[in-house]
């Protein structure tokens, strides 16, 4: 199969987030299975900066109704697969991807909707027909709208998939702001209110849906879960499909992990203790060899569970526990975890930033990961967790439901988890999580190595990716 990747970000060359992880990972993993895969994506300025790379065709011109667009078609030889950049400075010269700062840009409508035109253009200069276009987020969203109303007949074989990442954001955007659609002659069907919602598009328009993880597929039907398009979602329900996200074990083994003091295996938990001595001699903690260190790498807003977290500290410091929190965002949440980390130095540590070596050094040495989402679609960090012997501790939503067994069932269980979105029901499954750790220390080390040995491979994910592309052409 020809497959075709439009996506906003790549890890590797640049990553908010998740997104970037999924660009990278399912594309090679595709390749591997001998699929012809290429890439799209926009040619920004850390990746101008740092790369220089030559172009693939002469300059295009993309007309539409009143406005003229002249760019250039940049190509990169990447890891075995064909990854081409759309370049219009004006658009993608920026300090950020999608926001300087805090602030998104007031363009973004307009920039995405170039980028995705400006995508099925290069397509056509390519002379490249491809039979899958894959499309992720609210940034390629508004594609399969285009191709949809392509009248050149060039993509008639064409079929378009729709990733949602992250249903929360939507790219919703004033028509009168993306002069790049304003006069599509199709637009008006799309426009609601004087707004254009992209991901609304992506759901009416793509072939078929899918979404990062089976569990997340089913909140997406509810209002709730779907932030309010769960009626358009229930319509295209057949057509929708939740794949779960893999984790890339090459960069995350705690066997070769080149961040950490010492290596461990499943076979060999031993230096583990030493990773977790490190970590809180590195986060200015008591090097505290039988006190339960919990963990969490994230950003820090709203959707992590910081509504929940906070209202409880005070309880949970109580407890013979250690914390050790890193990561950056809401203002309000650093300032609170900053003023409890002075109140509390021998317990609690913030780390205002992040750090890949931190990362790392907190999926080894601590006993515990927290991750007590409102939602998560997928989520990594539990699967990390899992691969480094650190026992999650997760609300049951989304990914993470797909992902972590409960203590309870014993012989299976892999972390501890809670469902009602309450700080009580968070505190309570933190109790359990410590109870467990002092009173039953080889049930626990069972455990850690039942995690150790799951896995969720992107081999996995792109055969199940193949089976759906091949059901649709």
């Amino acid at each position: 199969m020809n497959i075709v990747f439009a996506i906003s970000e790549v890890e590797e060359l640049v990553k908010t987030g998740g997104l970037a992880d999924v660009g990278k990972a399912l594309p090679i993993a595709l390749k591997a299975l001998g699929e012809n895969v290429s890439i799209f994506m926009p040619y920004y300025k850390a990746l101008a900066e740092q790369l220089a790379l030559p172009c693939a065709t002469e300059k295009q011109t993309l007309f539409t109704e009143g406005q003229v667009y002249h760019f250039d078609i940049r190509h990169l030889k990447w890891n075995q697969i064909d990854l081409y950049f759309i370049d219009l400075p004006e658009f993608f010269m920026r300090g950020g991807l999608y926001s300087d700062a805090y602030d998104a840009y007031e363009d973004n409508g307009e920039r995405f909707s170039f980028f995705s035109g400006a995508v099925l253009h290069a397509l056509r200069a390519m002379d490249n027909k491809p039979d899958i276009i894959h499309c992720h987020d609210w940034h390629t969203a508004m594609l399969p709208f285009l191709l949809e109303t392509d009248k050149s007949g060039f993509f008639s074989n064409t079929k378009t998939v729709f990733t949602i990442h992250n249903a929360a954001f939507q790219g919703v955007h004033r028509l009168e702001s993306i002069p790049f659609l304003r006069h599509h002659p199709h637009i008006l069907s799309q426009v609601h209110g004087g707004y254009i919602n992209m991901l609304q598009s992506g759901i009416e328009y793509a072939t078929k849906i899918t979404t990062v993880s089976p569990n997340y597929a089913n909140e997406l039907l509810t209002d709730l879960g779907s932030h309010g398009l769960h009626e358009r979602l229930v319509k295209r329900s057949a057509d929708l499909t939740g794949i779960l996200n893999g984790c890339d074990y090459t960069q995350w083994n705690p066997q070769t992990d080149t961040f950490l003091p010492q290596g461990f295996s499943v076979d060999n938990l031993h230096p583990k203790q030493t990773c977790k001595s490190v970590l809180q001699e590195k986060s200015g903690l008591p090097q505290l060899e039988k006190v339960p260190l919990i963990g969490m790498v994230c950003r820090l807003t709203e959707q992590k569970g910081f509504g929940y977290i906070l209202p409880i500290l005070d309880e949970v410091i109580k407890h013979n526990v250690q914390f050790v929190i890193v990561g950056t965002g809401d203002p309000t949440v650093c300032m609170d975890l900053g003023e409890f980390a002075h109140q509390h130095p021998t317990q609690f540590a913030f780390i205002n930033g992040f750090s890949s070596e931190f990362a790392h050094l907190v999926e080894a040495g601590a006993d515990f990961f927290l991750m007590p989402s409102q939602f998560e679609p997928c989520g990594l960090n539990q699967m990390y967790s899992l691969a480094y012997g650190t026992i999650p501790i997760v609300r049951s939503v989304g990914g993470l439901k797909d992902t972590v067994i409960d203590h309870a069932s014993e012989d299976l269980g892999t972390g501890f988890v809670f469902d009602e979105p309450t700080p009580q029901a968070l505190l309570a499954c933190i109790r359990r999580a410590l109870l467990s750790y002092y009173e039953d220390p080889v049930k626990f080390r069972e455990m850690q190595q039942r995690g150790m040995r799951t896995r969720f491979t992107w081999e996995a994910s792109a055969r199940q990716y193949r089976e759906l592309y091949s059901t649709i052409i």
